[in-house]
């Protein structure tokens, strides 16, 4: 599954389904949680479960409600039988998280994308993920939970940019995902009319490492999958890369284009192409 893009649906709005389908997002979160209020949790679970049982050309994934609470049995008991391609897991703490999780769905879980910041205890389990990679088809942050469960004002300074904490935990989830060797999916940009600062938010988190990120809103899409898509000089200067080393058995560096390359370069070159599906 390709994970550019990931758009977010609120569950009890399926008059938004098909346009989402539309948006050319590699994949739909339907969401049970956050945007959907309590008295509408089931009218929600009905919508997204007809959707998921017809034809559909998009991936979805389902955003259960959180597991130490009492709307997620329902969540899955709608779901689990549609096979949803993902279930993201809102509050995640963790390994112990994940396979509470899979225990609740009997043997059956599809694979999980946690969202594994959203409290204090999250932070110090990031780095517990990779127990559980089988069960993984990613890992991925928030900016707006974390804040909430620890009394601060904000997770970010006036400029937009995250302050130290955010800025760390980010890392942390980043990093967190590598260890584990599942993608890495950046959180949303709020501000859905700013295309010029989704544009340099996205090129920071592919710099950093991060290989999609999810929306709010259709207008984020095309931006998102054109900043993680790799260009046509990154590409061929991928493929050099690899043919120097093909040509050139042994070598623990090179020299291309007037610069050194050695071992990292042939890996990064390798997984470039691999996102970039060549």
């Amino acid at each position: 599954m390709r994970l550019r893009s990931l758009l977010f649906v609120p569950g009890d709005r399926p008059d938004r389904f098909a346009k989402a389908e539309a948006s050319g997002a590699d994949a739909l979160i339907l969401d049970l949680e956050d945007s959907v209020a309590l008295e509408k949790k089931p009218e929600a679970r009905a919508a997204v479960a007809e959707w998921l049982g017809g034809e559909r050309r998009t991936p979805c994934l389902v955003r259960i409600n959180p597991i130490d609470g009492d709307q997620a049995r329902a969540d899955l008991d709608a779901v689990l039988k549609k096979r949803p391609d993902a279930i993201m897991l809102p509050k995640a703490e963790g390994s112990a998280s994940v396979r509470t999780l899979v225990g609740m769905a009997w043997g059956e879980c599809p694979p999980i994308l946690p969202i594994a910041s959203e409290t204090a205890a999250a932070v110090f389990t990031l780095g517990s993920y990779s127990e559980v990679a089988i069960h993984l088809l990613g890992l991925t942050w928030g900016a707006e939970d974390l804040p909430a469960a620890i009394g601060a004002a904000s997770a970010r300074e006036a400029d937009g940019s995250y302050t130290a904490p955010y800025q760390m935990v980010r890392s942390l989830t980043l990093f967190g995902a590598w260890a584990a060797g599942v993608a890495a999916i950046e959180t949303v940009y709020p501000d859905i009319a700013d295309l010029e600062g989704l544009t340099g938010y996205v090129a920071g988190g592919r710099r950093d490492g991060f290989t999609g990120m999810m929306a709010i809103h259709p207008a984020q899409v095309a931006a998102i999958n054109a900043g993680f898509t790799p260009s046509e000089a990154e590409i061929d200067y991928a493929r050099a890369v690899i043919q120097a080393f093909a040509d050139n058995p042994g070598a623990g560096a090179l020299k291309l284009g007037g610069k050194m390359i050695d071992q990292p370069h042939l890996k990064q070159a390798k997984a470039l192409l691999a996102r970039a599906e060549v």
